[in-house]
Parts: C-alpha cells; sequence; structure tokens
C-alpha cells in the first residue's frame, strides 16, 4: 500500500503568520477551528484581513505532518487574481514577495 502526500484538507489546519505593522512583531492570530482552513485564509488575504502575511503553516495531527505553504497559497491567490479576482495592497504585496512575480490591478 503506497501512502499519499497530499494533504487531507478535511483534517489539515492552516495558520498564517502575520506581521503586524504597526507594532514590528509578528503573531499567530486567533482562528476557530472552522475557519483553520485553505479556503478561509485564501479568502481572508485576499479582503485584507490580515497586515502582512509571512508564513503560511499547514498541519494534520492524524497524519502526523506538517508542513510550510506559504508558496502554494501565494501561487493560488496570483492564479485567482490572472482570472480576475481582484486582490487588496497587502495580498498584492505578499503574492509579488513570495512569488517574485507581478499581480495584475484589477479596477
Amino acid at each position: 500500500m503506497q501512502t499519499s502526500i497530499v494533504p487531507d484538507s478535511e483534517h489539515t489546519t492552516y495558520l498564517l503568520l502575520d506581521e503586524m505593522t504597526n507594532q514590528r512583531a509578528s503573531i499567530w492570530p486567533e482562528i476557530t477551528a472552522d475557519d483553520a482552513n485553505e479556503a478561509t485564509i485564501v479568502q481572508w488575504i485576499i479582503e485584507g484581513q490580515f497586515s502582512r502575511p509571512i508564513k503560511i503553516v499547514a498541519f494534520n495531527t492524524e497524519g502526523g505532518w506538517s508542513r510550510d505553504v506559504t508558496q502554494e497559497i501565494a501561487l493560488r491567490l496570483l492564479k485567482l487574481n490572472r482570472e480576475g479576482v481582484a486582490l487588496g495592497a497587502a495580498a498584492r504585496e505578499f503574492v509579488e514577495r513570495v512569488t517574485g512575480q507581478s499581480v495584475t490591478a484589477i479596477v
């Protein structure tokens, strides 16, 4: 039997390290268990609910793994932007910093 390296999103928790620009400190914002998923983190980045996203970590205690998914989330946001989704200033800066690619401004 071969073990899959693909995360089980149903039991995977996502946390985001946010740099509070006015305090020069990085925090792991509180998030409910129901909201600690990939879709919510992506949506909240798009909406600008984080000051300056630094790192996103996914973990699955049942599967016994954790990993940095920052690049994956940034690429997902870039793809959404290229499909017409407008990104806020913090989301644009995050995507450009992590991927090195420019984000399209949508007005």
